[in-house]
């Protein structure tokens, strides 16, 4: 029987407002941030701005995958709100751990409702932009067996965010690029515009200032 009441989860990766996230029935699991100081919950108890300060203090801090049983505590809460059905869009798999832990998750929880757990091959933007949209779907009335099947996998394909940074230093530090890359980049004095690889992987296009 397909699931009449649908949820969506996703990670903080998604960088959506709580009032937006509430307000479209998503739920989120943040990603843990390991500082200097210890340890802390992305979107909760630390944010963009407090990152900054810390790179720019010369602290490098690093993310980590969401505990697993956070995870879980999510579905039960899910499951307690009435929702019968979980559709999760998680932040690329090329990029991070997430999506294969939520998948592994949801397959260990199955008898508790039924999870599709997809990789949005995409972060921040990409990943907001698919779940406000799978949202209005919902919404709308579409069902189960076409978002699954045919919708979000259509998001996902038609989804490619574009970003630059002002430097590639962080990049490099955080093992996205080569350090060789980097100095390049950084004596060429070029901007990069970051988009995503076909694998999930951050991939670079060049532009010079």
């Amino acid at each position: 029987m397909c699931p009449q009441k649908i949820a969506l989860l996703t990670d903080s990766c998604a960088d959506l407002a709580p009032a937006v996230a509430e307000e479209n029935h998503i739920y989120v699991v943040p990603l843990r941030i390991l500082c200097a100081d210890g340890e802390y919950s992305d979107g909760v108890d630390i944010c963009g701005t407090d990152i900054y300060q810390r790179l720019r203090a010369g602290e490098l801090p690093q993310t980590s995958l969401p505990a697993g049983e956070q995870i879980e505590k999510l579905l039960r809460q899910i499951v307690m709100d009435g929702y019968d059905g979980v559709i999760a869009v998680m932040l690329s798999g090329g990029l991070s751990g997430t999506y294969n832990l939520v998948r592994l998750i949801a397959e260990e929880c199955r008898g508790m409702l039924p999870i599709r757990v997809f990789d949005s091959v995409s972060g921040s933007l990409g990943m907001g932009m698919t779940l406000l949209q799978a949202a209005e779907d919902i919404r709308n009335g579409m069902g189960w067996e076409e978002l699954t099947e045919r919708r979000i996998p259509q998001l996902i394909a038609g989804s490619h965010p574009y970003f630059s940074v002002d430097t590639l230093e962080y990049l490099q530090k955080g093992g996205r690029i080569g350090k060789v890359t980097a100095t390049a980049g950084t004596l060429l004095q070029i901007k990069p515009i970051i988009t995503f690889a076909a694998d999930g992987q951050l991939q670079s296009i060049a532009k010079g200032r």
